[in-house]
């Protein structure tokens, strides 16, 4: 456990937590010590992180929730009232990122609208609702470099996450005299099993990712963790409406 804890005592609800940036935030907010909602689509899925951050000393629910599906998120809230009673912190981590999303394919735009954007929505507005009663709170919002600048590959995913950006935004400003700060992290490209996989399989990938930073590497998954975990600590008391980029200077050019 951390000397200094960032997180000590906080009820955390974190969403997409079954995938390798939700499971890393998970575990890292639990060594700060976090009481932790982890949700994810996956039931099976968040039930491993559960676990991961309950062996490490956490006190944790696993609850599957479809971000997509307001009564999903609803339930998504009500468990953690239940077992905690309150909710400190929200990292808003799931959202999709398809390869069908080509610009022809408007079922794949309407789906990445529906998760990333709407879903997001979703959940910082019952998220605020619970935080209003108890003083107030910080909620990141897992959005994209691809939300700070445009994409000739993927339009829904790029649309989506400005919209994410928007909402990351238009939130602070709502709720800032009321206690709350919202934000948004903007991760790069990100070293994953499924990134491995799909840069094994492609060197055009592989060299495209790679060419993302200037650091000529990829962001790992704890590097994303820990500005979540940043953005949502009293450390960060005074950062309000930030959509922060974590891209090794992708942005910067």
């Amino acid at each position: 456990m951390s000397q200094s804890q960032l997180l000590q005592g906080k009820v955390v609800v974190i969403t997409g937590a079954g995938g390798e940036i939700g499971r890393a935030a998970a575990l890292l907010f639990a060594d700060e010590g976090a009481r932790l909602v982890v949700s994810d689509l996956d039931a099976a899925a968040a039930a491993a992180t559960a676990q991961l951050a309950a062996n490490a000393g956490a006190e944790v629910i696993a609850v599957a929730t479809d971000i997509g599906n307001h009564s999903s998120v609803d339930e998504l809230m009500e468990a953690t009232v239940k077992k905690f009673g309150r909710l400190d912190c929200a990292f808003n981590n799931a959202g999709i990122n398809l390869a069908t999303d080509d610009g022809t394919n408007m079922e794949a735009f309407e789906k990445s609208m529906t998760v990333n954007a709407v879903g997001t929505m979703y959940c910082q507005t019952a998220e605020v609702s619970l935080m209003l009663k108890t003083g107030g709170g910080a909620i990141v919002n897992n959005a994209s470099v691809m939300g700070l600048v445009g994409s000739t590959r993927q339009p829904g995913y790029a649309a989506s996450k400005h919209a994410v950006i928007g909402l990351t935004k238009t939130g602070a400003l709502r709720w800032a005299s009321q206690g709350i700060r919202v934000n948004a992290v903007c991760p790069g490209a990100v070293r994953t099993a499924m990134t491995e996989g799909a840069m094994g399989r492609s060197p055009e990938l592989r060299a495209r990712l790679m060419s993302m930073s200037p650091t000529g590497r990829l962001a790992e998954v704890d590097e994303i963790a820990q500005a979540a975990l940043w953005l949502c600590s009293d450390r960060a008391s005074f950062i309000n409406g930030v959509a922060l980029a974590v891209d090794g200077g992708f942005t910067a050019g």
